[in-house]
């Protein structure tokens, strides 16, 4: 049986009402020509959750997100939010709040009226309207704009009023793709915190498109990083920084040391690794692995450290250095190993200079519980 908003022919698979998540997807699927750019994703967003789709450009994040907003209509799988099936209703029937990358303000409407529009469309009264539009604007800290067109207002606080545009009329879910992307850097780095604030007091589920991997790491209660139209990890930000499960996961939130080898077996709750140039590695790991599987040693700059002589490591690697570089609070040490590996090693700047030359050698040393283990394929 075809529900009721169902475009003729649709193939639905019948499932319980789910009440305890906002918003849940199943198997949904997206095709173009002979791309597919949705594999059967499977997501769910719980109540007063904050979740980021994270990938880089065709992953099928945005593909997904305007989905689930009413804007692309899938070719197969389910989207229920609030328990009720809403895979192939209109984007008004929704419930959602939508925040755009561009604003999508009214150029010629007051920021009121912009504010206002969503309300007058479900024929809220004025009183009602007015209340409505006043409490938004305090709570992005603009209540004296009312009277403003949006070419008087700066990139920021455009961005603002399109937030406070999403939130008027409490939808059960607000969808944001890329709302930042179009900011510089400073104002990013302060519109991503105020953000997180607003949702923290606010309580609402909010699901966020972002490729920007320090930006989800800062704002996300869990993040799905896609890749190919696949979800490849979904989890914390600190299951996806610190245990990544795939290559690619650990390659493209943050930045890795990444170690070709292969795996030798457990030993004393360690992983134990040997490296195609024969040095031996011990790590952690929660991915079932089978002897001999080739496999990828992941250390983070800043767990590399650079020992003097004496000092103990669980790991320790023998490299020259090829560059230093200085980025304000943190300095990057470039290293090459005599197998031509390359390493990176962050640490805080000190301010009294480096004493290490290009050329110089060094030992590397590192933790294994900082050494995460990862199949290579």
């Amino acid at each position: 049986m075809v529900p009721a908003g169902s475009p003729a022919g649709a193939i639905t698979s019948p499932s319980t009402e789910i009440t305890a998540c906002k918003l849940q997807v199943r198997g949904l699927r997206k095709t173009y020509a002979d791309i597919v750019a949705l594999h059967g994703a499977d997501l769910d967003l719980g109540d007063g959750e904050f979740l980021t789709l994270l990938g880089p450009s065709g992953s099928g994040k945005t593909t997904l997100l305007l989905a689930i907003a009413g804007l692309n209509e899938p070719d197969g799988g389910e989207i229920r939010i609030d328990g009720k099936l809403a895979t192939y209703l209109p984007p008004f029937k929704r419930d959602l709040g939508m925040v755009f990358q561009n604003y999508a303000l009214f150029p010629h409407m007051t920021i009121y009226d912009n504010i206002a529009f969503p309300l007058k469309m479900r024929r809220q009264s004025a009183a009602d309207t007015a209340a409505a539009v006043k409490r938004v604007l305090d709570i992005v800290q603009l209540p004296d704009l009312a009277d403003r067109y949006p070419r008087q207002l700066s990139g920021g606080q455009q961005q603002r009023i399109a937030l406070a545009r999403a939130l008027v009329y409490e939808p059960s879910v607000v969808l944001m793709d890329e709302p930042l992307g179009a900011l510089d850097k400073k104002l990013r780095d302060r519109l991503q915190l105020e953000i997180k604030q607003l949702h923290q007091e606010l309580g609402i589920a909010v699901l966020y498109v972002t490729h920007d991997q320090e930006e989800a790491l800062v704002m996300s209660d869990r993040i799905c990083l896609m890749r190919d139209g696949k979800i490849e990890q979904l989890g914390t930000p600190d299951d996806l920084y610190f245990r990544p499960r795939t290559v690619f996961a650990a390659d493209f939130l943050g930045e890795s040391n990444l170690l070709a080898g292969r795996y030798i077996g457990h030993g004393n709750g360690d992983a134990k690794v040997e490296l195609d140039d024969g040095t031996a590695l011990v790590g952690t790991s929660s991915i079932p692995l089978q002897p001999g599987q080739r496999v990828r040693v992941m250390v983070r700059p800043e767990a590399l450290r650079i020992l003097r002589d004496d000092e103990p490591a669980d790991n320790r690697l023998s490299a020259i250095l090829r560059d230093v570089v200085m980025s304000g609070g943190t300095t990057l040490h470039l290293f090459k190993t005599p197998g031509g590996v390359e390493l990176s090693a962050r640490r805080l700047t000190d301010g009294r200079g480096e004493p290490r030359r290009r050329g110089d050698g060094a030992q590397l040393g590192f933790s294994a519980a900082q050494a995460f283990v990862i199949p290579e394929v």
